[in-house]
């Protein structure tokens, strides 16, 4: 969507704020889907054709690479936030911008070379770290025998092609904000197909195993990472405002941009940690309470639910930019309706998972495994137990997404940091009393008591806002 569409939206018709929140959303959210998708055709051709052992090495590998996919969210939402708030500056009245200072289009530059160079630098740090440790993170998440060796398979292409995972996971976000939705759908669609077609021919044909399944995320990666560049130095790039355009002396790093992208996307670097920790904590007690059959069967569910954990997170990205550039304009009011639709629209679309989860359990489970009834009948204990809250989670993600968009990097970090925090308790009480039972009920029950924390939190913030403290916020933290 250009910039003239983002001005139409802050007259503030209802209309004109459904039609900008779709146009983002719905590219976001397809793509989103389209990733989410292709993980669980990784799923579905390891259950058939490598079993439960195989679904329980790559749900403990996936919190190890889950890391690094959010090292580049945090990187994309950060500095992606920064340039659509710097956008948003150019509409704020002649009054405001005297109090704000004209938007600077040498932040905008240094912010994409200061964005670009933390992905290099995690990424380097990143092969070192997973070289010399992540045979260890699969040990400490009770990896034995088969499903030890199936994870360590795995992980090993990925120790040279971080810096790939890490700018796959940014560039589209980047791509986004310079307002080329589409474009950034198509590279992440492109990605997907790609995988799937290469875990086909790596897993199916070459019976490679779950280091085909790793060669064949990482080949669509880095074919991600390499196309998204080029974007960048192409003439459809659209970082430039008015007649002005980004000069080259200005592309370097910057040691403030950095901390400030880092603490806005800090909130998505945690959401990401959040899943890699809870995964990896879940295989340990489903290893203690259980065995690889139980390991398995939450592999199945983790699929299920990150499909619309990622319908979720794509609401939520494709809300940033008009509510970033609705803070910098100083508009309080579309902001706020903003949030009011994506909030309907996120859980609406978590209850109506949920129910369908319900009603066709075998019919779903058995597209990743259908010989297994110990497996089926397990996965189906894991939906009734461990999703049913779900829609909760994902208004929580939306949250985080909130108050990054409007520039609170602090309270996003802090829900963030919470949503993880506050599972602990129950993780370790639950299975004492509840056994298998506890392990799956852990989560959901943690999301009731967030939701309650949150929901209020976000809804006073939003109805607090007024545009005097907007442009005062904007004018002390950008």
């Amino acid at each position: 969507m250009q910039a003239e569409d983002l001005k139409l939206a802050s007259t503030q018709s209802s209309s004109n704020i459904n039609r900008t929140f779709w146009r983002y959303a719905i590219p976001s959210i397809a793509a989103m889907l389209v990733n989410g998708l292709y993980q669980i055709v990784d799923g579905i051709f390891i259950g058939q054709y490598i079993g439960h052992e195989g679904l329980a090495g790559i749900n403990m590998a996936w919190p190890i690479i889950y890391i690094f996919a959010g090292i580049g969210l945090m990187i994309g939402m950060g500095s992606g936030s920064l340039l659509s708030i710097n956008r948003g500056k150019d509409e704020l009245t002649p009054a405001d911008k005297q109090l704000q200072g004209s938007c600077n289009l040498a932040i905008i530059s240094r912010t994409l070379a200061t964005a670009l160079m933390l992905i290099v630098g995690f990424g380097l740090f990143g092969s070192w770290f997973l070289s010399n440790y992540g045979t260890d993170l699969l040990l400490m998440q009770g990896g034995i025998d088969n499903s030890l060796a199936h994870a360590d398979q795995y992980i090993t292409p990925f120790i040279w092609s971080v810096s790939f995972t890490i700018l796959a996971a940014a560039i589209p976000i980047l791509i986004r904000n310079d307002e080329s939705p589409n474009i950034a759908t198509g590279l992440m669609v492109m990605g997907a197909c790609l995988n799937i077609l290469l875990d086909y021919i790596f897993i199916v044909r070459l019976d490679m195993g779950l280091h085909g399944a790793a060669i064949a995320t990482v080949a669509a990666q880095v074919s991600v990472a390499t196309c998204g560049l080029i974007y960048f130095i192409s003439s459809m790039t659209q970082f430039k405002i008015g007649k002005l355009t980004i000069k080259a002396a200005n592309f370097r790093f910057d040691t403030q941009l950095a901390k400030q992208i880092m603490l806005l996307g800090a909130s998505s670097f945690v959401m990401y940690l959040y899943t890699s920790f809870v995964f990896a904590l879940h295989n340990r007690l489903f290893m203690e309470y259980g065995n690889s059959i139980t390991v398995g069967a939450f592999a199945i569910v983790g699929y299920l639910m990150v499909l619309y954990y990622f319908i979720a997170e794509g609401l939520g990205e494709g809300m940033q930019p008009p509510v970033s550039y609705f803070f910098g304009a100083n508009q309080p009011q579309n902001i706020k309706k903003m949030v009011i639709l994506a909030t309907k629209v996120t859980i609406s679309a978590g209850i109506a998972w949920v129910a369908i989860l319900n009603l066709f359990p075998n019919t779903i489970i058995e597209l990743f495994n259908s010989d297994d009834s110990l497996l089926l009948q397990e996965t189906i204990t894991g939906i009734q137990l461990h999703l049913f809250a779900m829609f909760l989670d994902g208004f929580i993600v939306l949250a985080i997404m909130y108050f990054m968009a409007v520039n609170q990097g602090g309270r996003s970090l802090g829900i963030s940091i919470g949503n993880m925090m506050i599972q602990l308790p129950f993780l370790y009480i639950l299975p004492k009393f509840l056994g298998l039972s506890g392990v799956w009920l852990a989560m959901p029950i943690s999301n009731v008591v967030m939701f309650l924390i949150v929901a209020p939190m976000v809804w006073h913030h939003i109805n607090a806002t007024k545009k005097g403290e907007t442009v005062e916020l904007l004018g002390s933290r950008v």
